[in-house]
């Protein structure tokens, strides 16, 4: 940041008085500009024994799959958010259900919020992707997955649903995905730098 977006003077990285970190501080006007992390907010749409996936038509990573997700607007929930990012990438309503994974990335900003979801219908490729599809666990394009918040929630959900089809009879297993849900737990961590380098680069 160069210029006051208040009264557009010069501003200056510094630490305010009473803070403990540094902000950009605008002279002429008084105003602190106060930076904070964005939130990502998407789903695991599921359909059956199927995950929905969108291939990205945009950067970064433009080409690679992903879970339908983006960041927040002002004046919506995470919940609102994640729906509406659904829509928006995949052309797909869902029926939402409990937060799944909550990803912190703090050293480029961000937490990924990521919500278990039953797919309502059929879907298509929205504006921001080159092409949507259902893969089977066996089918997941693990070499080709855009950001490691996405293999990472992946690979929760896969393990909680064979540990709770180990902990159910098959007929209660084969009762459908909704009702197991409930069984799946919160995932809370973090994503380190070398973690995305697997994917960036160091760059």
């Amino acid at each position: 940041m160069n210029f006051c977006s208040q009264c557009g003077e010069k501003v200056r990285f510094a630490v305010p008085e009473g803070d403990d970190r540094s902000r950009y501080l605008c002279d002429a006007c008084g105003t602190i500009h106060y930076q904070n992390p964005r939130i990502v907010a998407g789903t695991l749409p599921i359909s059956g024994s199927k995950v929905l996936l969108c291939k990205r038509a945009i950067a970064p990573r433009k080409g690679y799959w992903t879970l339908p997700a983006g960041y927040m607007e002002n004046a919506e929930t995470t919940q609102q958010a994640a729906m509406r990012e659904t829509w928006e990438e995949a052309f797909a309503e869902v029926d939402l259900g409990e937060l799944y994974t909550l990803i912190d990335l703090p050293h480029i900003n961000q937490v990924y919020m990521i919500f278990l979801a039953d797919l309502l219908g059929g879907f298509s490729a929205g504006p921001e992707s080159l092409e949507v599809a259902l893969f089977e666990e066996h089918e997941i394009p693990w070499d080709a997955l855009a950001f490691p918040t996405i293999e990472r929630t992946l690979q929760h959900y896969y393990a909680d649903r064979k540990s709770v089809a180990d902990r159910k009879s098959l007929a209660d297993h084969t009762a459908g995905v909704a009702r197991q849900r409930a069984d799946y737990p919160l995932h809370s961590s973090t994503i380190m730098p070398e973690d995305r380098e697997r994917y960036f680069g160091s760059a």
